[in-house]
């Protein structure tokens, strides 16, 4: 599913020629992956919250299918839209995962499994681009999706037969909230799909302009049907918790700095020489010298959930906040050359490991049982949030600070820099919001039951005022 955000890039510049249209509507390619994740992830965790995480995990396998048959087929920009969008409703994958594990997991292997399988959304994305590139370079572009559909019904199977099934049925009672159901997706559609295109439209447009404003009014008028409907899509009582409503801004932040370093040093590297900053690496080159930061992501989780067991995760999320921003600090003065990329690519992956590994930690011991998967599938979508706003910022400065090379129009040295200095300052605000969350009343998460006594522990947590 992490794979998704990374799997057509090398393919951005041909899609054109491929999809027989215009740059502007194959950019719906990538638009299209963002949107569907944003809408689908928190649905899919509400579902996994009532009728099950291994039940929806399997079903949530089913549109990655889909969508990578239907990408794979493809002659024009419609039907690789429409895949596009399927793929992007896989994503809920990750949260739910993640939940699951509190479900089946003895609490003692529970806080390195959790930051491995919360890592994997970086693992995936810095993974995804080399392994795309080589693809795209020695073979077929087809042959991805087809690689992508057989991966995915290989993990069908492994669902089926290998993860367990919780020994108590945690899912049970409540309803579907389908007002807040497309009341949230019509708000984040209308909300992320002007910084997604805002460059394109313009900052000023009336089309950006006008679905800012109905995003903020879709978003107010479903934030009051949350709070007083009996089962609402998102618990904005829970979530407005002081230690989930940090925990989820420092989310928002670190998912900006992840991504904006994932945007600035591809480009630096594929820039020709000629420039005087650019490094002239091939786009398969490019993925080579970037799969190392993924590698740091999978080896630092579970020294991160080591780290969380023994300080705390706030501790490791403030820790991994302030490696990305040694990793941008290092990469001004190293972004001369490869080795000084590299270097910053696996310190501030490093860092992101850490953060994203913390996260679900910190959320799922201040929500009650019964509300894991959703709680930590909002989480997700605050990570994508900071990501589309790192992207749509690190554009503007790119595309604002420019040099004019052989007739082409290329990003200067000095808006390189400008993007290292905001991913800088942004790593260094989330480490501030990080210190600010409070300690829990207890420490819930290490006292997570044995699965076999999780259903006495629901009903404790249901009767008990401070937590339901």
């Amino acid at each position: 599913a992490a794979i998704m955000q990374t799997l057509v890039t090398p393919l951005i510049s041909q899609l054109p020629q491929l999809l027989h249209t215009s740059s502007s509507n194959a950019s719906w390619v990538i638009t299209a992956t963002l949107l569907s994740a944003a809408v689908f992830v928190p649905i899919s965790g509400r579902l996994g919250d009532l009728l099950g995480k291994r039940p929806m995990l399997i079903a949530s396998c089913v549109p990655l299918l889909l969508g990578s048959v239907l990408c794979a087929t493809a002659d024009s920009v419609v039907p690789m839209i429409i895949g596009r969008a399927l793929q992007g409703m896989g994503m809920g994958l990750v949260p739910l995962g993640i939940s699951l594990l509190r479900d089946v997991l003895p609490p003692e292997r529970l806080g390195s499994a959790i930051a491995l399988v919360s890592a994997s959304m970086g693992i995936g994305g810095g993974l995804g681009l080399p392994i795309a590139a080589a693809v795209a370079d020695y073979a077929s572009w087809r042959v991805m999706f087809w690689g992508t559909a057989a991966l995915t019904v290989v993990i069908i199977g492994m669902l089926w037969t290998v993860v367990p099934v919780p020994s108590t049925r945690r899912a049970v009672g409540g309803r579907f909230d389908f007002v807040g159901a497309i009341g949230l997706s019509v708000g984040l559609v209308c909300l992320l799909l002007p910084v997604s295109k805002g460059g394109d439209w313009g900052w000023g447009s009336t089309r950006t302009l006008g679905l800012f404003t109905a995003s903020a009014a879709v978003l107010m008028l479903w934030a009051r049907w949350e709070l007083r409907v009996t089962d609402p899509l998102v618990d904005l009582r829970v979530t407005a918790r002081p230690r989930v409503l940090l925990t989820n801004l420092a989310s928002v932040l670190v998912g900006f700095g992840m991504y904006a370093q994932a945007l600035i040093m591809p480009q630096l590297l594929q820039l020709p020489t000629a420039t005087g900053y650019g490094l002239g690496q091939s786009m398969l080159a490019m993925g080579l010298w970037m799969a190392p930061g993924g590698l740091m992501m999978m080896v630092v989780s579970p020294l991160g959930g080591k780290l969380s067991a023994a300080r705390g995760p706030k501790f490791t999320l403030v820790v991994g906040a302030l490696t990305i921003a040694v990793g941008y600090g290092l990469a001004l003065p190293l972004m001369g050359s490869t080795w000084g990329v590299l270097v910053a690519a696996i310190v501030s992956n490093g860092g992101v490991g850490l953060a994203y590994g913390a996260m679900p930690a910190l959320i799922m011991s201040a929500v009650p049982l019964s509300a894991t998967a959703s709680a930590n599938s909002f989480n997700t979508l605050m990570r994508s949030l900071g990501t589309s706003v790192s992207a749509a910022v690190v554009g503007v400065v790119l595309s604002q600070m420019t040099v004019t090379l052989g007739g082409h129009t290329l990003p200067s040295e000095g808006g390189f820099k400008a993007g290292l200095v905001i991913g800088f300052g942004v790593a260094l605000i989330a480490a501030a919001v990080a210190a600010l969350i409070p300690a829990p009343p207890a420490a819930r998460l290490r006292a997570v039951p044995a699965p076999e006594a999780a259903s006495a522990t629901d009903g404790a947590e249901a009767a008990d005022p401070t937590t339901a």
